[in-house]
């Protein structure tokens, strides 16, 4: 375990970079008009944890301990789906259906165990080699899974980690007890992929996409096993990504600077850690915050009392797939591109 300069926490990250940005920012009436909108959906399968599961038809059904290895190698994987080019998408075919995206991953892995492939076995994935992985995440076209090197770095490392816990992910995380600020240091501090940090303003600031990710399935994992859930499951953030700013500048909630603004849409591909890629990120994750903290004030006007279960993690759950949904409408609204293991 690395022992380093502890940054800040994604949330204290958010607050910092949305005080300091000077290309991206929130706008208060646009929090006001999302926290209607989520306020209006409050009794949404979605704002639960068994509802963001069933968001995932691939997701496994029965919660086996290999069944949640199969949620610990896809959020290992998960990341960097976007194309060069928007009409050249890395398509799988699974069970008739074809996927692209982060459901591609999802349906090559699925796809992988149906083979026989023990792709969820950490003895297996901890050592296996780079023309295996690309043969389990083959695309049913010619465009091939990016950051393919990256992914199988990512995932042998991860599975060493594993088999020092039997090969066991429950193993492993449950040395976080059952706090999800503890499970997330876990994660970072024994995961480097999982290491989502960079410098802003002097200070180290984190955001920690994939390991807050994870946490959640694991806490998604508790809920259909009927086990003791996380008690400060509001802990975690959303997750900063590249399709909910997208989502939060359609809908008002965050702007950009004409100038980032222009930049995004002439395609330029921000480097990770660059100034823009940092303050896109961090103000999603505090206009997230804004826009919880104004729901669970209607709430508590309305009904006198605070959405506490609709936590920032869960606002996201509903964010992610409203940006999918409504693609068509959003495609004014570029989308940063920075190729990255974190997200």
């Amino acid at each position: 375990m690395r022992k380093m300069e502890a940054p800040l926490s994604p949330r204290e990250s958010g607050k910092f970079i949305a005080e300091n940005s000077k290309d991206v920012f929130i706008e208060e009436e646009g929090v006001k008009k999302v926290a209607e909108m989520l306020y209006a959906e409050r009794g949404c399968e979605v704002f639960t944890a068994q509802g963001w599961k069933q968001m995932n038809p691939l997701a496994p059904v029965c919660m086996s301990d290999d069944a949640v290895n199969w949620v610990f190698v896809v959020d290992t994987l998960n990341f960097s789906f976007w194309s060069d080019k928007d009409d050249e998408q890395c398509l799988v075919t699974y069970k008739d259906k074809t996927y692209s995206g982060y459901m591609s991953l999802c349906a090559a892995i699925s796809r992988a165990m149906d083979e026989g492939i023990p792709i969820t076995e950490a003895s297996y994935f901890a050592n296996m080699a780079l023309d295996d992985l690309k043969h389990v995440l083959r695309s049913d076209n010619n465009v091939p899974m990016p950051m393919i090197k990256e992914r199988h770095q990512a995932l042998t490392e991860a599975g060493k980690v594993l088999l020092e816990h039997d090969g066991s992910f429950l193993k492993f995380i449950r040395k976080g007890g059952n706090s999800a600020e503890k499970m997330i240091k876990l994660i970072v501090e024994t995961i480097p992929s999982y290491r989502d940090e960079a410098t802003f303003e002097g200070k180290k600031v984190a955001f920690y996409k994939r390991a807050q990710i994870l946490v959640a399935d694991f806490w998604g994992i508790l809920e259909a096993r009927g086990e003791a859930s996380i008690p400060d499951i509001g802990y975690l953030t959303m997750f900063a990504d590249y399709r909910v700013p997208q989502a939060l500048v359609y809908l008002g909630a965050l702007r950009y600077s004409s100038e980032l603004m222009k930049t995004l849409k002439e395609g330029v591909i921000l480097a990770s850690g660059d100034r823009r890629e940092v303050e896109i990120r961090g103000c999603s994750i505090w206009c997230v915050e804004r826009i919880r903290e104004q729901l669970w004030d209607i709430a508590e006007q309305r009904e006198g009392c605070k959405l506490e279960h609709v936590n920032s993690a869960v606002i996201d759950f509903y964010l992610w797939p409203y940006a999918k949904e409504h693609h068509v409408e959003m495609a004014h609204i570029p989308i940063h591109h920075t190729r990255s293991i974190y997200y």
